[in-house]
């Protein structure tokens, strides 16, 4: 009996499952079949946002592949990797820069051409780079119309405040510790320099610095013996004089270097491990 009864509830349940599969597909046949004329169409759901990136990687490329650029500064873009640093500083074009410590120009020729008729670019040097820079530095900057050659110390730059919206200081920071022979300051104050830099910042504002990295703990004073610098000293300036740290890059880590070997050494020389960093300038003032 209680397995005729099992039997009968089971062959009751499959009865059900039956009727209610049944059910459902002339439902599903029913609204397959009505009418749409008067309803609004259907909308899809966007899809997920992209990751937009600050930089224009078209023009990037047009900047870098450029015919105007010098063979001498195409053969180092594989030690430079220009279009991974404008990426990671998220410039745009039309935006003001100031590239400190800009050298020979090797970037500034980038720049310019990524920035375009509506950027505009000041190239820094201190004076006393005439030295060794000779008139490069000017001769690149007269040939470029976007480009206004300034030559400054570090610490007093002939800018109004908030006038640009990205500073670069590239294989450069270490300079403010290298004093020549003469024992006399070469490149102005070292406590007024970062502080400047935030002055002529833009509320907003980017500060990008790329410099040779020594060992943790080494003192600042080696950016005038191997021309290195410890990033948390670069750090701790930066933050003391109101920057943000916002981001950092291992785009140029070496583990094979030495930390203590002068970058000039031929064994490290164009392969040193560099760090590179992002800070911004506040929005407003803390109250």
């Amino acid at each position: 009996m209680r397995q005729d009864a099992s039997r009968m509830q089971e062959d009751s349940m499959k009865t059900f499952d039956w009727l209610a599969a049944g059910t459902a597909a002339l439902l599903l046949t029913a609204c397959a079949n009505q009418k749409t004329e008067g309803l609004p169409p259907a909308v899809a759901p966007p899809p997920p946002m992209a990751a937009v990136s600050g930089a224009d990687t078209a023009a990037i490329d047009a900047a870098i592949a450029s015919p105007d650029r010098p063979e001498t500064d195409v053969e180092r873009d594989e030690m430079r990797k220009p279009a991974e640093v404008i990426e990671f500083m998220a410039l745009q074009p039309g935006e003001t820069v100031l590239e400190m410590e800009a050298g020979g120009g090797y970037f500034t020729e980038i720049l310019s051409g990524y920035l375009g008729a509506d950027g505009k670019l000041y190239m820094q040097n201190p004076a006393a780079f005439d030295t060794f820079l000779g008139d490069s530095a000017t001769m690149r900057a007269d040939r470029l119309s976007n480009v206004e050659y300034m030559k400054s110390d570090f610490d007093e730059l002939p800018l109004d405040d908030g006038a640009v919206d990205v500073v670069t200081w590239f294989q450069g920071p270490h300079e403010l510790w290298y004093t020549p022979e003469s024992g006399e300051a070469l490149v102005g104050n070292i406590d007024a320099t970062f502080p400047e830099i935030l002055r002529v910042l833009k509320p907003g504002g980017s500060f990008v610095v790329l410099d040779h990295r020594a060992s943790a703990g080494t003192p600042a004073t080696s950016g005038g013996d191997t021309h290195r610098i410890d990033p948390q000293v670069v750090k701790d300036m930066a933050e003391e004089a109101g920057f943000v740290f916002v981001a950092e890059s291992d785009l140029f880590v070496n583990p094979a270097d030495d930390l203590d070997a002068n970058v000039f050494d031929p064994k490290v020389r164009g392969m040193t491990d560099q760090f590179l960093l992002k800070f911004e300038k506040p929005e407003a003032a803390p109250e």
